[in-house]
């Protein structure tokens, strides 16, 4: 995607935003959380003609784009997220959808147009909240990152008075998040990977496996995420969380978009919001996971595709050395599927270039507790505003 397209995207939503006439709200400034997060504070729980978001009334029927002030950009100028707010004529359960999280995945982006274009608040229950670029910064340069180069999704449930990183977190957590029942990340691969279409989410938490499992159509990986991680802090929060990854970075593609927007609606279905009937899944759950890393630096190739199975031993792919022509095998450490894989590119020793997905079982009828390998963050308070030191995007790169 040119900067350019990334300009006129930016340009039509904030654009669409100014034209309700409404001026841009800025996040609330509380007191940073101490210790455990409570429960979220809910939409769903107060009266259903008294909803304020962002300091806005929303009414029954209401359909409306509001703004969050995030930021401020290096010339001092405000940084401003749009908000899609449709509130239903009845009262239902009150779902976040948040993409962008990583300025360079799009799918997400796009996912979150057309669930929220396709929404008529006469025929919906309940509220959804839409934040389709949560990292305008990163999108702005079709990066990953934030410009102190963090990882936004390493820093949930953020402080208002931490880095650029956990300031920019809690004013999505204060302003949209904490409103919500329900949240619903969307993501892609990384650094050039690309996901097989994948549900992550903590599978001892049954509202979240419910959500999960209502997404249908992708697999589950039952894994809490990391410290830090949107849906970690939202499942401590007592808010249902799910992440959906399907692709890759830095491209729209079209059949992972589809199968998201299914994914979105059908999730909406289960929980009472539409009037559509929820199609029935029963998805499989990869209990543990594990990456394959190259031992070699070069140029890497595999013939794999997303899905495949694996035995132990089984070729890979391969990295040759461009001036030695040596080449060197990537082999599959145990039995599993492909849920991930780097596409050719020239790689360094340590390299994730393959995600395998290990020890399914079938969601129903199944014990799903919390798997014994969960990524390990390197330490418990990495994600917190007193350790300002950056977190290495290869230990576990989702």
């Amino acid at each position: 995607m040119t900067r350019a397209f990334a300009s006129l995207v930016v340009v039509s939503l904030l654009g669409a935003a100014r034209a309700d006439g409404q001026p841009a709200p800025q996040g609330a400034a509380v007191e940073a959380p101490t210790g455990e997060q409570k429960p979220a504070r809910t939409v769903a729980s107060t009266q259903w003609d008294e909803a304020i978001i962002l300091g806005r009334r929303i009414a029954p029927g209401d359909k409306r784009r509001l703004f969050l002030r995030s930021s401020e950009s290096f010339s001092g100028s405000d940084s401003e997220l749009p908000v899609l707010v449709t509130r239903g004529a009845t009262p239902g359960p009150t779902v976040c959808l948040i993409a962008g999280i990583h300025g360079d995945e799009l799918n997400g982006i796009e996912i979150v147009r057309k669930v929220v274009e396709g929404l008529t608040p006469r025929r919906i229950s309940g509220m959804v909240l839409a934040v389709p670029i949560a990292n305008l910064h990163g999108f702005r340069r079709s990066s990953r990152y934030l410009p102190d180069r963090r990882d936004l999704n390493r820093f949930f449930p953020g402080t208002p008075t931490g880095s650029a990183a956990s300031r920019i977190a809690w004013t999505l957590w204060d302003g949209v998040i904490r409103h919500c029942n329900s949240v619903l990340d969307l993501h892609t691969g990384s650094f050039h990977r690309t996901n097989l279409p994948q549900v992550r989410t903590d599978a001892s938490d049954p509202r979240s496996l419910s959500l999960a499992t209502g997404f249908g159509g992708a697999l589950i990986i039952n894994d809490a995420g990391q410290e830090g991680t949107l849906r970690r802090a939202a499942r401590r929060a007592g808010i249902a969380s799910i992440t959906y990854e399907a692709g890759e970075p830095l491209r729209f593609q079209e059949a992972e978009i589809a199968r998201g927007v299914e994914g979105v609606r059908n999730v909406l279905a289960a929980l009472g919001m539409s009037d559509d009937a929820p199609l029935a899944f029963a998805p499989r759950v990869y209990q543990r996971t594990r990456w394959v890393r190259v031992d070699d630096g070069g140029i890497f190739f595999t013939r794999r595709r997303l899905g495949e199975q694996v035995q132990a031993g089984d070729l890979l792919g391969t990295v040759t050395d461009p001036v030695s022509n040596e080449r060197k095998r990537v082999e599959a450490p145990a039995r599993g599927r492909i849920i991930g894989m780097a596409v050719p590119q020239v790689v360094i020793p340590g390299f994730a270039a393959f995600h395998l997905g290990i020890d399914a079982v079938a969601a129903a009828g199944s014990e799903l507790a919390a798997p014994e390998t969960q990524p390990k963050p390197e330490d418990a308070d990495s994600a917190r505003v007193d350790e300002e030191r950056e977190m290495d995007p290869e230990q576990a790169p989702e």
